[in-house]
């Protein structure tokens, strides 16, 4: 099909649209792993752009042997596994259920897990609640509070009602149960969108801030994310970090190590999110059923 002259410029306008905002995106984060990168006469100079100037490790040297960030990863990535599979497999027993149009009542279970969308009880109830529980200093409090994304729950269960009736007629015929159709029929069709969610929860654990802060009192328990805010916040501790390596010919700066901390905290999930970006446009529904 001919494309029009107005279309053609439509399409350019978005693609320079879609450039710049990606270029927006991305130079920051580029700009901060240069400076973690460089020496310090580079960045106290301002002559670091988008690319190292004096390549040096020094900054992540000093910022594993000078905080507690190695300690920080391990809670983080302790907190954002369990709590991703905790999470998604509550949002697929929730979902599941609820996209049976012969499941009684659902429209009622519905309607009331849309109003916790609209209407919360807010932050002192909620910290009344999980004192009361006695979840205060431990990794429960973050987990349980947000266990289930009501958005998340309704994406899933909406990709659910979508899968088609004859799969679930055929599964009956041949004496599928409800468990079994859900494992080896609805999951593996499901894939794409289990990988969103996935990430989705995966984002919101790793950067988990203000709940870690509310409900964790103890140090040792603290994520990278609390982990780099407190170091970036205090002056005197990166003033100490810098002269970790006193025998260094390279010198530091407090920028420098600040960088280096938020490279670290950002580069988990910048690894992790282009194996899941594929299931994203995979149609794994496409051929499944025919005729």
């Amino acid at each position: 099909m001919r494309v029009s002259t107005g279309e053609k410029w439509f399409y350019a306008f978005n693609y320079v649209l879609l450039t710049l905002a990606g270029l927006s995106c991305a130079l920051p984060i580029v700009h901060v792993a240069a400076l973690s990168l460089s020496d310090s006469q580079a960045v106290l100079s301002g002559l670091v752009g988008l690319w190292p100037v004096g390549w040096t490790f020094g900054a992540y040297e000093s910022l594993i042997a000078g905080t507690g960030i190695v300690r920080a990863f391990r809670n983080s990535v302790t907190l954002t596994v369990v709590g991703v599979v905790l999470s998604m497999t509550f949002t697929i027993m929730a979902a599941y259920p609820l996209s049976r149009p012969y499941m009684a009542g659902r429209r009622f279970y519905t309607a009331a897990i849309v109003f916790t969308m609209l209407f919360g009880g807010g932050l002192i109830p909620t910290y009344m609640v999980v004192k009361a529980l006695g979840l205060i200093n431990t990794y429960a409090a973050i987990w349980l509070p947000g266990l289930v994304s009501a958005y998340n729950m309704l994406v899933l269960r909406s990709f659910f009602q979508q899968l088609p009736s004859e799969l679930d007629d055929a599964s009956r015929m041949d004496g599928c149960g409800e468990l079994r159709y859900l494992v080896r029929i609805a999951l593996p069709l499901s894939l794409p969108v289990l990988a969103a969610l996935t990430l989705f929860y995966a984002v919101g654990y790793w950067n988990a801030f203000q709940n870690v802060l509310i409900y964790i009192n103890s140090t040792e328990k603290l994520n990278m994310s609390v982990m780099v805010q407190q170091m970036i916040r205090s002056q005197s501790l990166l003033q100490e970090m810098s002269y970790v390596q006193p025998d260094s010919s390279v010198g530091l700066t407090p920028e420098s190590i600040k960088a280096a901390g938020i490279v670290a905290s950002l580069l988990p999930m910048l690894i992790i999110y282009p194996f899941l970006q594929k299931y994203f446009v995979k149609g794994m529904l496409l051929g499944s059923v025919k005729g």
